[in-house]
């Protein structure tokens, strides 16, 4: 028999951690935390401006669609008195391109926060002086003339907005998730779309007289609590990595909106006919919806409020879905998708508005508004980042979006109203849904996939080799 080997028993030797050690765990952990909370914060300030902003903008859509053709425009008939509200309506339109030229300029030099309270103030300012602007009964012609620059005022206020919040939480974005996050603000549609339309009910409760009397100006009012809160949490956010990045390099452009046109015209027709399909299925769907079911089909407006806020709870969460599915599949498919559905579903869908019935309208804002729109805005933000170099990203960005909207979003209610005028039936809208639908699959068939590529990172490595020590001299 062999040997059975001796076992020595070994003394446990205490693990040592040294101080230094030790303090690095712990400062890795705190910069962990630290960027976590960073990241929570972002996104929180980011989705209550958006709120604040759209909760704006959809409750003047609202309004101009119930009260202002008769408190602003009384001379005229009904349906063309709509008509001349959605004017300046579609005013609010001409100057997002203005905001997105101003801030976005100003928000590649001087930072992305900065410039979000600036637009947070002017959004919410002049929500809450339409609430006291007097009527045309009461001061003639000047009543509409103010009613039109303050919308102007909206316009450019989320002109500068949209693009900032999106930017904002995109470039906080942790590895893989830039579509998700990004989608976040995106939610602040539909959250905004529910609270104005719920603010609408609430202050239709009276009935039709009261809210043309007075109960109108009540939403607006109390606005002014939203953007105070929105400006407690916004102050909170820091600047992202990157634009400390293009500080620490020096690669701050001078003029952004000029390298945007030069170096980068195909990212930006690409970033056009992609917006077509989602802007016009947008106000289509919402804007234009109350008109026709209230002036045109004679029914009662909370028909279509009522579809709307379903429409918004669904899409709230359809968003945040699509900007998942957009890490993982790409941003060019998920988008596809949901102009696929606009462009399938849009005579369907006016076959449900037309048969009267509460229930298939609401079915048919969820398929236009929730399935359709909605799908395409959670991949929309972060595709759109993509397409620029973070020195130009807030001017590229606001740039595709606001002026995209010009020849779509902006003038799709009055489109549509005109198209229902000369007639006598809903289906040449349709037509109008599904051709912006086809604009934007082409657009996107000539798009590149960028979900799954890095950004910025060159940029950090520049920094940082620019901030590291000079090697000591031999």
């Amino acid at each position: 028999m062999g040997r059975r080997p001796v076992v020595r028993d070994r003394p446990n030797r205490p693990i040592r951690i040294t101080q230094s050690s030790l303090q690095r765990r712990v400062m890795a952990n705190t910069d962990q935390l630290r960027v976590k909370k960073q990241q929570r914060n972002t996104v929180l300030a980011s989705v209550f401006g958006s709120i604040i902003e759209w909760y704006d903008f959809f409750l003047y859509a609202t309004m101009a669609a119930l009260v202002f053709n008769s408190e602003f425009f009384p001379e005229f008939d009904p349906l063309i008195g709509t008509l001349v509200a959605f004017g300046t309506f579609a005013a609010g339109f001409v100057t997002r391109p203005i905001g997105g030229l101003i801030f976005g300029h100003f928000g590649d030099r001087i930072g992305r926060k900065k410039i979000l309270v600036i637009t947070m103030l002017i959004m919410g300012i002049s929500t809450f002086l339409m609430g006291v602007l007097p009527t045309y009964a009461q001061i003639g012609v000047a009543a509409p003339i103010l009613l039109l620059i303050l919308r102007m005022l909206q316009g450019i206020g989320l002109g500068g907005e949209w693009g900032g919040a999106a930017i904002l939480t995109f470039e906080h974005a942790p590895r893989g998730k830039r579509g998700l996050f990004s989608s976040w603000p995106q939610t602040g549609v539909p959250l905004g779309l529910l609270l104005s339309t719920v603010a609408v009910n609430l202050a239709s409760l009276g009935g039709d007289e009261v809210l043309v009397e007075w109960a109108w100006r009540v939403p607006f009012i109390a606005s002014i609590v939203l953007v105070i809160v929105g400006l407690i949490v916004r102050l909170k956010v820091e600047e992202p990595q990157a634009f400390k990045d293009m500080v620490e390099t020096g690669e701050v452009v001078k003029v952004p909106v000029f390298e945007v046109i030069r170096k980068y015209p195909k990212q930006l027709l690409v970033g056009f006919g992609a917006r077509f399909s989602e802007s016009i299925t947008f106000n289509v769907y919402n804007a234009f919806l109350l008109t026709y079911t209230t002036t045109v089909l004679g029914l009662s407006s909370s028909y279509a409020l009522n579809g709307l806020l379903v429409a918004s709870v669904i899409g709230f969460f359809i968003i945040p879905i699509a900007g998942k599915l957009s890490d993982k599949f790409g941003r060019r498919p998920v988008f596809a998708a949901g102009a696929a559905v606009a462009l399938v579903t849009a005579f369907p869908i006016f076959g449900l508005i037309d048969s009267g019935v509460a229930v298939f309208i609401w079915l048919a804002t969820v398929l236009g508004w929730s399935m359709g729109a909605c799908t395409m805005f959670g991949a929309e933000a972060a595709f759109f980042a993509e397409l620029f170099p973070a020195r130009v990203r807030y001017t590229g960005m606001s740039l595709v979006y606001q002026l995209g909207v010009l020849p779509s979003g902006a003038v799709a209610p009055i489109i549509a109203v005109w198209l229902v005028s000369i007639s006598g039936s809903s289906w040449p809208v349709a037509i109008y849904v599904m051709v912006a639908a086809v604009i934007a699959l082409v657009a996107l068939y000539f798009a590149k996939e960028t979900a799954h590529q890095e950004v910025d990172t060159d940029l950090r490595a520049r920094a940082e080799a620019q901030s590291a020590p000079a090697p000591a001299a031999q």
